[in-house]
């Protein structure tokens, strides 16, 4: 999974930036192998551990680095506070979609859903911010939406969990992208303000006698722990790289994540990718190639007018 973020590169050749980016994609791209190990956990759980060591992390790292007034300051402002509890609350769903779907065999449509993420952030654009498209990159959106029209068509219904993580990180990203805060610190509120939650919930179910932290042996705590760290680092990684970067390059890089899992899905975890399945995809695949190709056209052409 991936956090869009805007920003002026310093360098279109900045290793420091490239191997930050390709970092937190590659994390992200293996994440369904660490989630198979706590295939287990409850989803609800799992999500809530994630949301509660996110934050002890976030805080704990701000804290080293004497920020943690970026919180405070962004969870003062009523405007941002709001926005940051929707975006919260956005990434939430994403994040319960996503671990039910690794622990159902569901992989390779997981993977489906951030394929067709970039596509679904350019409809939001036309449809939010009033942007206008080039007739290729309308050609392309049709070819996307014909993609996903075969796969719903071919398996009887839509393929919800990729549509489900799609739209809400598009929406996540949405979000994130009009709140002037940090992303380490974004971060931290928003998972602070999502910890009562979390955390109530991770009590009830120890009370309840459903919890599985200190029940399940060692290693599943420490698995559950980790998964603090193993959100926020990525975050930060992609956060630096885009800085430093051409977000067209950001963009092309993105597919990294996609394409481990799918990969995962297919040759680990021994999930079905045949017949219309692979035609479905084959189509998404092309859309993404032809806006890609427009797009560097483009770069390239406003480059050499200048």
């Amino acid at each position: 999974m991936s956090i869009p973020a805007i920003a002026t590169p310093a360098s279109p050749t900045d290793t420091r930036g490239l191997a930050a980016a390709a970092g937190a994609f590659f994390i992200w791209g293996l994440l369904p192998l660490y989630l198979k190990l706590l295939q287990t956990v409850p989803v609800l759980q799992v999500t809530a551990h994630r949301l509660a060591w996110g934050c002890l992390f976030a805080l704990g790292w701000l804290a080293l680095r004497k920020e943690l007034g970026g919180v405070g300051a962004a969870l003062q402002d009523p405007r941002v506070r709001l926005r940051l509890f929707t975006s919260a609350a956005l990434v939430s769903t994403n994040w319960i979609t996503y671990v039910w779907g690794i622990a159902n065999n569901r992989v390779v449509e997981t993977s489906l859903g951030y394929f067709i993420n970039p596509l679904v952030n350019v409809l939001l654009g036309v449809v939010l911010l009033s942007e206008r498209l080039n007739p290729v990159q309308w050609i392309a959106v049709a070819i996307a939406g014909s993609g996903v029209a075969y796969l719903t068509w071919s398996a009887g219904q839509p393929p919800w969990i990729a549509l489900i993580l799609a739209v809400t990180f598009s929406l996540y990203g949405f979000v994130r992208k009009v709140v002037q805060v940090a992303a380490l610190a974004g971060f931290g509120a928003e998972t602070l303000m999502l910890l009562p939650i979390g955390l109530g919930y991770v009590v009830w179910c120890e009370i309840a006698g459903t919890g599985v932290i200190g029940h399940t042996g060692l290693k599943m705590d420490l698995l559950l722990v980790f998964g603090g760290p193993l959100t926020a680092i990525p975050l930060v990684l992609f956060a630096y790289g885009a800085r430093r970067l051409p977000y067209s390059t950001v963009g092309l890089m993105q597919y990294i994540g996609p394409t481990l899992q799918l990969l995962l899905g297919v040759l680990v975890f021994h999930e079905p990718f045949h017949g219309p399945r692979v035609m479905g995809f084959a189509l998404i695949w092309s859309a993404l190639v032809i806006y890609a190709a427009d797009g560097a056209w483009r770069n390239r052409k406003l480059l050499g007018a200048s």
